[in-house]
């Protein structure tokens, strides 16, 4: 039962987690795009009021007339939106299955023992500071000097985010090092709204309503923040879905791929701000698109990783008979107590993604991915947690090489 409540409290928090996201990047997306796209105002009268940029679109069989004060209009609005709530919601959802999967899962999803030993308590603490760190780092970083040069910013956050990366896959599995990343930047994006661009707002409703002059720090600030949002987003995106991907974050230099995904999301990103005022180089896209390549090269599979963990420097030593049979039992001994109709591993419902070994037929048809998980990557079993072997892994990929077939 316990198994089944966890199963179902991950569907329906990934669930709200990406309605929530949706509305919170989908608004962001929009306002950079707004912000980009403003005009001077036509109207004199509008200037004199203290607008500083406009636009008209359509949408949806209507007309929109959007304007942006210098600073703030002469009266506020008896009625004025914020947009907050959005980027709270999807944090607490995010935080929800971080901790329902990787912090209560830790022994499945988080700790790998071939990587860092680390203790249940241990690895949870480890993950939280990350978040913490994270954006302390971050934000110094924004109110020192740096922070007022992008281009040097632009700098440290690369250093500041190598470093993360790196460390993480050298203290997690690789899930749960990505995901971690993946959340660091998703906590310095909520902290940027709550602790920076929210209170500046604050401040200018309260400053027309006392009757003070704003201070347009809060706007510059604001904007910042922003922007630097915008940039996250694909990144973030990446990791969220990186876990369907042992390619990834199951490979030797997994740390090197997050880096190298994360600045390609990132570029894609400066390119279409940049479309924003118009004709914009393809310069970002051509290196995103380098990026990409590369990190497809380097995951490319070769067929010595079957077997190099057995094959001695003798060139000379016999070559490695698989059969069937051997694979059947490895499979049985090693997988099937998670990847079965009715799981007897504690934590699991239902076999993971839908895929049972429990039959000839099943190893055989699922036998790519058997051999992309447990001998590619060596993903699976989760953390090792049935202590497959290398010698192991070496039958079921040269199995595959030799056809898996059943015989």
């Amino acid at each position: 039962m316990e198994s089944f409540i966890v199963e179902w409290l991950s569907l329906l928090g990934r669930w709200v987690h990406m309605i929530t996201g949706i509305a919170w990047i989908g608004a962001s997306f929009y306002f950079v795009w707004l912000d980009n796209h403003l005009r001077p105002p036509i109207e004199k009268a509008d200037i004199d009021k203290g607008v500083g940029g406009e636009i008209w679109s359509v949408h949806g069989g209507g007309f929109y007339h959007a304007q942006k004060y210098t600073v703030s209009p002469e009266e506020l609005p008896e009625k004025l939106h914020w947009f907050k709530w959005e980027a709270y919601t999807t944090w607490i959802t995010g935080m929800f299955m971080l901790a329902l999967i990787y912090w209560y899962g830790a022994e499945l999803y988080l700790i790998d023992p071939q990587v860092a030993d680390l203790s249940k308590p241990v690895a949870i603490v480890m993950g939280i500071a990350t978040l913490v760190v994270g954006w302390i780092v971050y934000d110094l970083l924004c109110r020192s000097s740096i922070g007022q040069n992008e281009s040097l910013m632009g700098v440290a956050m690369f250093v500041l985010l190598v470093f993360a990366a790196w460390g993480l896959c050298q203290l997690f599995s690789g899930r749960g090092a990505f995901i971690h990343f993946g959340a660091m930047l998703g906590t310095i994006m909520v902290a940027n709204v709550a602790m920076v661009i929210i209170p500046g707002q604050r401040d200018l409703v309260t400053a027309k309503e006392e009757g003070r002059v704003p201070d347009p720090i809060h706007g510059i600030r604001g904007k910042q923040r922003s922007v630097h949002n915008t940039y996250f987003t694909l990144p973030v995106l990446f990791v969220m879905i990186s876990n369907h991907y042992a390619m990834t974050y199951g490979h030797e230099y997994n740390w090197l791929i997050l880096v190298g995904l994360s600045l390609a999301g990132a570029l894609i990103r400066v390119y279409f701000v940049k479309r924003h005022f118009g004709k914009a180089s393809l310069l970002p896209l051509l290196i995103a698109a380098v990026l990409i390549a590369g990190v497809a090269a380097l995951t490319v599979p070769t067929q010595n990783i079957a077997t190099a963990s057995t094959t001695p420097a003798d060139a000379k030593a016999e070559p490695i008979v698989a059969s069937f049979a051997q694979v059947e039992t490895i499979i049985e001994q090693r997988c099937v107590s998670c990847h079965a109709e009715s799981p007897e591993y504690p934590g699991f419902y239902s076999a993971p993604l839908g895929v049972s070994l429990e039959s000839s037929e099943d190893i055989i048809k699922h036998a790519q991915r058997i051999y992309q998980q447990s001998v590619a990557t060596k993903a699976m079993p989760i953390g090792n947690l049935t202590k497959m072997l290398d010698e192991e892994r070496a039958l079921i990929g040269q199995w595959i090489s030799d056809g898996a077939k059943a015989e």
